[in-house]
Formats: structure tokens, C-alpha cells, sequence
């Protein structure tokens, strides 16, 4: 017991290089070419695949009592898992800081694959609690100015498009990268054609310049009703 708790452990500092033998395979899924995303999905589906059976195993091991072998089992399971989306996401060790973590790049690559393929995300690993937490860890955590720099651009595509479940978390993103770069996207975005744009674009905005009001479905409402002139 005392081993697995250490691998557990170990799991959240381990570095890049491991974390691309797992997963470097998944930064097709954000490609341009439609080729290069569909044999990241045929990976994703082989890992998908190999972490139900391995947790089928491990399940086994609890309903037949075999207790000498659901240690390894279970080890198993959880490395299967860590080869997965996303399910190689779930090992960070508690408390810790987001941005300091060797996993944060597919962090990124999760959100920016939802926000930028949103149907190919929800048909092959939708996990709306996970890009819940996910953008209230990255939203709070101490970041350098590349991550930053995505995270800007993560927000400007993700106010251009009709809403989708807890897109209201990136107001969180936008406040912590607020910029005159992204004031500066979202002010072409709220002047655009696209009327959700228009919408989601100002009402961050004006979450911006009021850093004191929270971002709840009343105050979306408020806005949106004085915004229309209701």
C-alpha cells in the first residue's frame, strides 16, 4: 500500500517528457488538418478503450475478492487513465498550483480543443465538471506570459460562439488576463456582426470594468435586459 500511495503521489511531478510519451499524441486533436484530427480521435479511442478494460479488470479484482491482485489492478487502471483525456488530467496533486504543473499544456490543449471543436469534444470526451474545474484552476493560478498569451486568445474564441455549459467560468479567465490586448479583442468582437459575440464580448467588457461584481446568472440577466433596452 505504502508503494501505491507513493506513485500516486508521484504522479503530478513528473516531468514534460513523460507527460508526451502519454499524451503528445493529443495536440492532433486541435490540428487544422480534418486527417491529422481524425488519427488523434482513433488514438483517443484506443486509450479510451484500454482504460475501460483496465477498469473492468480492476473491478473484477472487487467482485471476486481477488485482494492479492487488485493492488496492481488498480495501478493499472490508474495509468491507462493517465494516458487519456480526459482522464490524464485528474492526477494533480491537491492544493498545488496549476501553473506549475508539467500538465498544464494539455490543460490548455482540453480547453482550447473544446472551445475550437466543440462537437468532436462532446462526442469524445465530454466532461463538463472537468472544464469547470479546469478554468477556475487556470483562472487562479500564477501564470507566465506565454499561457497567458493563450489564454487571451482562449477567451476571444469562446465569446464568438453560441454558449455552451459553463462558458460563464471564462469571465474568471478574462479577469485574471486582463489586458489591453484582450480589451482590445473583445471591443472588435462586441462590434461585430455576430450577434453572440456582440453579447458575450460586452458583457465581459463590463465585468472588467467592474471587478467588484460577481458573475452570476442574475447579473448576466440584469445586464443582458439593459443591454437590449428591456
Amino acid at each position: 500500500m505504502i508503494y501505491l500511495v507513493k506513485r500516486e503521489a508521484d504522479t503530478g511531478v513528473q516531468g514534460a517528457d513523460v507527460w508526451h510519451k502519454r499524451l503528445g499524441w493529443a495536440f492532433g486533436l486541435i490540428a487544422s488538418d480534418p486527417a491529422e484530427r481524425a488519427a488523434a480521435l482513433v488514438r483517443l479511442a484506443d486509450a479510451e478503450r484500454n482504460t475501460q478494460d483496465a477498469r473492468d479488470r480492476y473491478n473484477q479484482t472487487w467482485r471476486r475478492r481477488y485482494s492479492l491482485g487488485r493492488q496492481a489492478a488498480r495501478r493499472n487502471y490508474l495509468e491507462a487513465r493517465r494516458c487519456s483525456l480526459p482522464g490524464g488530467l485528474w492526477d494533480r496533486p491537491a492544493g498545488s498550483d496549476i501553473g506549475m504543473w508539467p500538465g498544464l499544456p494539455y490543460v490548455l490543449l482540453f480547453l482550447e480543443w473544446e472551445a475550437r471543436y466543440p462537437q468532436e469534444w462532446t462526442r469524445h470526451a465530454k466532461a463538463w465538471g472537468t472544464k469547470e474545474r479546469l478554468i477556475r484552476d487556470v483562472a487562479a493560478a500564477h501564470l507566465d506570459e506565454t499561457v497567458r498569451t493563450k489564454l487571451v486568445e482562449l477567451v476571444e474564441t469562446v465569446v464568438q460562439r453560441p454558449y455552451r455549459c459553463k462558458d460563464r467560468e471564462y469571465a474568471r479567465v478574462a479577469r485574471a488576463v486582463d489586458s489591453d490586448d484582450l480589451r482590445s479583442r473583445l471591443e472588435v468582437a462586441s462590434r461585430s456582426d455576430n450577434p453572440w459575440a456582440c453579447r458575450h464580448a460586452g458583457y465581459v467588457l463590463w465585468l472588467l470594468d467592474r471587478p467588484e461584481v460577481p458573475n452570476t446568472r442574475h447579473v448576466w440577466r440584469i445586464w443582458l435586459a439593459a443591454a437590449s433596452g428591456e
